[in-house]
């Protein structure tokens, strides 16, 4: 996630204008709308899904980070001390042995909260698309649709520089250490993979930047 200060500032800025000039394009005003939307500070949801589609299935296993995560996280290199410490972060989350997040600067993370609510959310990559996501109830099955709005792709709002890994125990018994991770490789490049690691499954997440959301009936009257 975004580690530098003055840059996190920036990009909050820009996308933060972007978004608030395309409410009105996309008829997003409380004025010109049956949905009502308002702005937040930046949220960050990670999501699986074809990056060429606009729809789909899944979104139960999406997630959310209503602030980033990466100023909060622990460098690989302080793994020990974060293990000295009972697995308390500074910021007072708890590391998971068994289920842990890292970002491309080799940042651990606070797990992000799952599963995501359902309702509307703005959602844009801090590039050219800004859109609506719809996280729809769960069906009796359990599932959850998703789908984006304007012919969107999940790609279009697809933050490319931010990477989200999760990493889980490949085997029972077996050990998933951060000690594992090959430090060299930091920071990872936009379009290159998360690295793989000893002893672990990995599963990279897409990371959408949210600047707004639905406001429900209570809130609006």
């Amino acid at each position: 996630m975004m580690r530098n200060g003055l840059l996190r500032y920036i990009i909050f800025i820009l996308v933060s204008v972007i978004g608030l000039v395309l409410f009105g394009r996309l008829g997003l005003t409380e004025s010109k709308a049956p949905t009502s939307f308002k702005h937040v500070p930046l949220q960050y949801i990670v999501a699986l899904g074809d990056p060429s589609t606009s729809s789909g299935v899944g979104a139960e296993t999406w997630g959310l980070w209503n602030e980033d995560p990466g100023p909060r996280g622990c460098r690989l290199e302080h793994y020990d001390t974060l293990k000295a410490a009972g697995g308390i972060a500074p910021a007072q989350w708890k590391f998971d042995d068994q289920d842990w997040w890292l970002e491309e600067h080799g940042v651990m993370m606070e797990k992000p909260i799952f599963p995501l609510p359902a309702g509307k959310y703005v959602v844009t990559g801090g590039r050219e698309v800004t859109t609506v996501l719809t996280i729809f109830p769960k069906d009796k099955e359990g599932v959850v649709r998703w789908s984006l709005e304007n012919g969107a792709k999940l790609y279009d709002v697809t933050h490319l520089p931010c990477h989200a890994a999760r990493y889980t125990p490949l085997k029972q018994n077996v050990p998933c250490s951060p000690k594992m991770a090959p430090n060299a490789i930091f920071p990872v490049a936009p379009g290159v993979p998360m690295p793989s690691i000893d002893g672990c499954n990995k599963q990279e997440y897409a990371v959408l930047f949210v600047i707004g959301v639905e406001v429900k009936n209570k809130e609006a009257q």
